[in-house]
């Protein structure tokens, strides 16, 4: 889906969403509210300010996932100041891009890229805790909701485990003709 996006900035804004969703974990709506001062590269984390049940907490994001963002951010310089995810044209350029229009854009992005099921943004949430099971993180890292609350309870697991275990995964090894006809 990344690959059929493109380059231009709405390719560069949807590629980031997905990195976001995918390899950070979050849901549709975290990602749609976050703000450029919630992302730290540096740390590797990306603060969720409302999560789900108004929650706030810290994931974790690798590089790559921080590559696809800094991408979108060159181009999102160039729109009035407002939320990370916006709308690019129109009248309410600069504002925050809806969920429905995120998902439409994904779901015609997945058809476009020849993907046969139906495509949600909650499957790329999945597919990160997938990932992260078949590269041997434990199972209490991998299902926390609120970082303070998991780490009281799970005896000496603290946010930055969490986020330090996210941020230093390697990046995709899909090859990238992968699917292409050369």
């Amino acid at each position: 889906m990344m690959r059929q996006a493109g380059h231009d900035r709405h390719g560069l804004r949807v590629r980031a969403l997905i990195a976001v969703l995918w390899r950070g974990g979050l849901r549709i709506s975290e990602a749609l509210a976050l703000n450029e001062t919630d992302l730290d590269p540096t740390r590797g984390s990306v603060l969720v300010r409302h999560g789900k049940g108004d929650k706030r907490r810290e994931a974790g994001m690798d590089q790559f996932g921080f590559a696809q963002l800094a991408a979108w951010q060159a181009h999102r310089l160039l729109l009035p100041p407002g939320p990370l995810f916006c709308v690019i044209d129109g009248q309410t350029r600069g504002r925050r891009w809806a969920a429905t229009g995120a998902r439409g854009e994904l779901r015609d992005l997945a058809a476009a890229a020849g993907v046969r099921r139906r495509c949600a943004p909650h499957q790329l949430r999945h597919a990160h805790a997938v990932e992260l099971a078949r590269e041997g993180v434990a199972a209490n890292i991998i299902q926390h909701t609120d970082l303070g609350t998991t780490s009281t309870y799970l005896q000496g697991i603290g946010p930055m485990e969490i986020v330090d275990t996210v941020r230093s995964r390697r990046a995709p090894t899909i090859s990238m003709t992968a699917g292409l006809d050369l």
